[in-house]
């Protein structure tokens, strides 16, 4: 029983490390020369330590600016995205009405939908209503999850809806319920949901190529991206930017990460 344990440890281990190898490669990359950089065979400990790096970033391209943007439109799209899909997921969990199975199966079906396939469909109307290069067009179409949709159903089908039955005699309307006694009790799926949601907002990169064209609305993963080269690339500072984007995801990740294991764990097994 113990050697088994032991073994587990082993691979959970070897399983950490090869995880977070990338990432402590590319701490090491970052506090390097350009020279260390390409250097063969490879240097894992820099033998100068170059902070300046993580400054030249902000000198070389508008970093603080694509920074402001990328908060601006993960906040906008994670907000609107829990709101949006918290009450969609309500009324397929808790209300009664025509062809509801049928419709949540059509919204399930987006997500067998390539988001490439929709790119120029969708591009057409943030033309047509004259959203490019503005915040509207990279927010508003980040609004609605499918997935959200089914995440936050499969939780709140968990709870009673003897809950649903006590607040309704004592006067409470559908959205009294659903504000007063579904949303607080549904914490750890909300913020699981939160996290997805800024995560792949945060580190979104096609949408936002294909709907900015000045510098004033790139966001991080479009001015990372500008720090390589076409004949070559100044991997210190690559890395250095990369290392800054992914810091706020980190922080995040680790003080919300019960509350993530939960919503996930809780919110998979309602029927």
């Amino acid at each position: 029983m113990k050697s088994n344990k032991l073994m587990i440890h082993i691979l959970l281990s070897l399983g950490a490390l090869i995880m977070i190898t990338p990432f402590l490669w590319m701490i090491s990359t970052s506090l390097k020369t350009f020279g260390e950089s390409m250097q063969v065979p490879p240097v894992l400990i820099p033998t100068e330590w170059r902070f300046d790096n993580f400054a030249k970033v902000f000198e070389t391209v508008d970093f603080l600016k694509y920074y402001v943007n990328t908060i601006i439109v993960t906040f906008g799209r994670t907000i609107a995205q829990l709101f949006l899909c918290s009450l969609a997921a309500f009324a397929f969990a808790r209300m009664n009405f025509p062809f509801k199975n049928t419709i949540f199966i059509i919204i399930l079906s987006v997500l067998m939908v390539p988001p490439q396939v929709i790119l120029i469909p969708n591009y057409a109307i943030m033309s047509q209503l004259g959203w490019i290069d503005t915040f509207y067009a990279l927010i508003v179409p980040g609004i609605f999850s499918a997935f959200g949709v089914f995440l936050l159903r499969q939780f709140f089908m968990g709870i009673p809806k003897e809950l649903d039955e006590a607040a309704t005699i004592d006067g409470c309307s559908w959205w009294g319920i659903y504000w007063r006694i579904i949303l607080p009790i549904s914490t750890p799926a909300l913020i699981a949901l939160g996290i997805f949601t800024a995560l792949a907002s945060w580190n979104d990169f096609l949408w936002p190529l294909v709907m900015t064209n000045s510098e004033n609305m790139r966001v991080l993963s479009i001015g990372i991206a500008s720090f390589q080269g076409e004949y070559s690339t100044n991997y210190p500072l690559l890395m250095a930017g990369a290392l800054l984007s992914t810091i706020p995801m980190v922080i995040i990740f680790i003080f919300l990460q019960k509350h993530l294991i939960a919503g996930i764990t809780l919110g998979g097994v309602r029927k």
